[in-house]
């Protein structure tokens, strides 16, 4: 194991389910592979996702740990607001860079927005 940790966008999570051999590489060692649950509720309001799509998504979801977003959780929910607030996000992007921060993972995501986030380690592929 690299040790590495990861947390996957949604853009990066769809990427990997149409089998990105680039991404697939990148995770292959991962100590740690992990979503927000913004990209989950993201990936399954997809409008013309198919019935095949949400269970391959179901599948893949066994192989991750979901990052929640709990009420009791002050230091995600701190976390959150300090970087929509200090790095001037959207909401659920200052969710999923929260998580990924809150885990000591590395985003992995096409999203160009996140390099602005200067305590985040971001891979864009």
């Amino acid at each position: 194991m690299s040790g590495k940790r990861y947390l996957l966008d949604t853009n990066a999570i769809v990427a990997l389910l149409k089998g990105s051999t680039a991404l697939v590489q990148l995770l292959q060692d991962a100590e740690w592979i992990g979503i927000s649950v913004i990209s989950q509720i993201e990936f399954l309001a997809f409008s013309q996702i198919s019935e095949e799509d949400r269970k391959l998504f179901e599948q893949f979801l066994q192989r991750v740990e979901v990052i929640n977003l709990l009420a009791d959780n002050n230091s995600l929910i701190e976390q959150i607001i300090q970087t929509r607030i200090q790095y001037r996000l959207k909401l659920p992007d200052a969710i999923v860079a929260s998580s990924a921060l809150q885990a000591r993972a590395i985003l992995v995501t096409a999203d160009k927005e996140f390099v602005k986030v200067t305590n985040l380690t971001v891979i864009n592929w």
